[in-house]
């Protein structure tokens, strides 16, 4: 199973973008939708409370110039005018406004639960509104309350059963709770609701198209992101990673690289082509420096090996094939400590000094049908960047 650190750049890099911006969204589809909420909340309180007010000022109005029209006609009744107001403001919206008091005369002026327990904090607080979402069995409500107090008009109607115009006192009796309010005294209450999902219907809309706008806004900026990656970084990367792997293989210089900016990549890809042109240098020197040797050894009177410190034979001249028996082709990669009757002593030696200097000795070579050679060897050891090299130099002993 591949690891994720072993995963392309480029897979890499979409992966934690699209990682990144699904996150962006998220959090900001949150706050969208907190901030909305939030507003929405606030467009409801300034609808309801503009409903309350209206039918508030409409009922104290009523209450302030009608005398006795509501004995004729039971429709300008202040509140009976204000709830049709209400009714009539409110018919283009999700939003139900009634009139609700404690002591109410209307049976559809009875206050719910919620209702009540406002209605008795206005006792105290006349000068309050509240709203809050409520529960009303499955459904959630935006509630909204806001109270009402008797004017010096309202007690025409709701002051004493004595003072009390005649159709009033013909429906509700002496005794009826719905008399004796005091000016100031809290008689009641506008209450406003709407289902919380109708409120929330358009915001539901509104982040969904927002959501969407962002998303597409994301992977526009993810494509375009991930295109100039590659165009400028990933692809030159990638050009130079084969480069690299070809000229390992082929031990081709030769080939360089487009230099198309003077940015970090172009300056990598400068610093590539300059260590080509390097290493095509000390290449050809280095063949020419092998050539000119081989053809030192050549035309040499001795013979001459060069072997590794296992004793590997790497270079051989004719003479050492005349000395050793055997053609050069054999000799290569044979052990020279083989040929030598003190070859493991020197190969013990070899392996065991940290310092090796040149030096002069005498050998026996065994050469082909048990041919013995005495001859004189100098060893010296040259040093390269990964192991040393040795060079024996043989020369026969005469007489």
């Amino acid at each position: 199973m591949t690891r994720p650190a072993d995963l392309p750049i480029r897979v890499k890099f979409f992966g934690l973008m699209s990682l990144l911006l699904i996150a962006l969204l998220l959090a900001s589809g949150l706050f969208i939708y907190n901030r909305q909420k939030e507003f929405i909340v606030r467009f409801a309180v300034d609808n309801a409370r503009s409903f309350a007010t209206t039918v508030i000022e409409t009922r104290e109005y009523m209450s302030s110039v009608v005398r006795g029209e509501p004995e004729q006609n039971y429709n300008l009744v202040p509140q009976v005018v204000a709830t049709q107001v209400a009714k009539r403001v409110t018919q283009n919206s999700k939003f139900y406004v009634r009139q609700v008091s404690l002591r109410y005369r209307n049976p559809g002026n009875k206050p719910d639960a919620y209702e009540t327990k406002q209605l008795q904090y206005f006792i105290n607080n006349p000068n309050a509104e509240v709203y809050d979402i409520v529960q009303s069995g499955e459904i959630s409500l935006f509630r909204y309350l806001q109270p009402m107090r008797a004017t010096a008009s309202c007690l025409e109607c709701h002051g004493s059963y004595e003072t009390a115009p005649d159709f009033v006192k013909k429906r509700f009796p002496p005794g009826h709770y719905s008399y004796n309010y005091k000016v100031g005294e809290v008689i009641g209450a506008v209450s406003v609701s709407i289902p919380v999902k109708d409120l929330y219907a358009q915001l539901g809309a509104n982040l969904k198209l927002d959501l969407l706008f962002r998303g597409m806004v994301y992977v526009i900026v993810t494509l375009v992101m991930g295109f100039i990656m590659s165009r400028q970084i990933l692809n030159p990367i990638k050009l130079l990673s084969e480069r690299m792997i070809s000229v390992t293989r082929t031990g081709n210089f030769k080939d360089k690289l487009p230099q198309k900016t003077k940015d970090e990549i172009g300056m990598l890809i400068g610093s590539f082509n300059e260590m080509m042109d390097e290493l095509s240098s000390r290449t050809v020197q280095s063949k020419e420096a092998d050539e000119r040797y081989r053809r030192f050894i050549e035309v040499a009177a001795s013979a001459v090996i060069t072997f590794l410190k296992d004793g590997k034979i790497v270079i051989a001249n004719q003479k050492a094939e005349s000395l050793f028996g055997r053609s050069r082709q054999e000799l290569l990669g044979e052990s020279i400590f083989g040929f030598l009757e003190e070859g493991a002593a020197l190969k013990e030696r070899l392996s065991t000094q940290a310092e090796f200097r040149d030096e002069a000795s005498r050998q026996i070579v065994n050469g082909v049908g048990g041919k013995r050679t005495e001859v004189e060897m100098v060893l010296s050891v040259s040093r390269t960047d990964r192991e040393p090299m040795f060079t024996a130099i043989l020369r026969e002993r005469r007489g």
